[in-house]
């Protein structure tokens, strides 16, 4: 049975950290899913295309990388898509926090589905697509927290 591994988010827009968390895990999975959420009720600065085509263009170089959308929950989507594994970063405690509580709740759902969490680079850890949002709304140089296939 192949090692598929969902990495869900809004990736709004992708950073330097997810780039990190994705290349990381490469050896660990057969294959990594970015899935792209789609939620009508959140407000993105970036329109869901744009953003798959820069998850495209930055991991086009990695066949084990799959970049898709959905909508609804992320646990079925993952069995769907034949996962076994979520894929989750943390940058810092709160962090944990949140995600634990939201692998508990997975877990309950859908007991076939582990979360795997990675640490982020100390590096790359204080960066979060709200920051790199903010940066580049006040027309900052967001460049150095983002992979060169992000331009705005």
């Amino acid at each position: 049975m192949p090692r598929i591994a969902l990495f869900p988010g809004s990736f709004d827009p992708i950073t330097l950290g997810h780039v990190n968390i994705v290349e990381r895990a490469l050896p660990l999975f057969d294959e990594i899913i970015l899935a792209v959420g789609e939620n009508s009720e959140k407000r993105y600065l970036f329109p869901l295309e744009q953003r798959m085509a820069w998850m495209r263009e930055t991991f086009a170089h990695e066949p084990k990388v799959k970049v898709v959308s959905y909508s609804g929950l992320t646990v079925d989507f993952a069995i769907e898509q034949g996962a076994h594994f979520l894929l989750r970063g943390l940058r810092n405690p709160a962090d944990f926090e949140f995600e634990k509580a939201i692998a508990q709740a997975n877990r309950e759902m859908k007991p076939e589905l582990e979360t795997v969490f990675l640490l982020t680079s100390a590096r790359w850890a204080f960066i979060s697509s709200s920051i790199v949002r903010d940066v580049i709304k006040n027309k900052g140089d967001y460049s150095r927290f983002v992979p060169a296939a992000v331009k705005v």
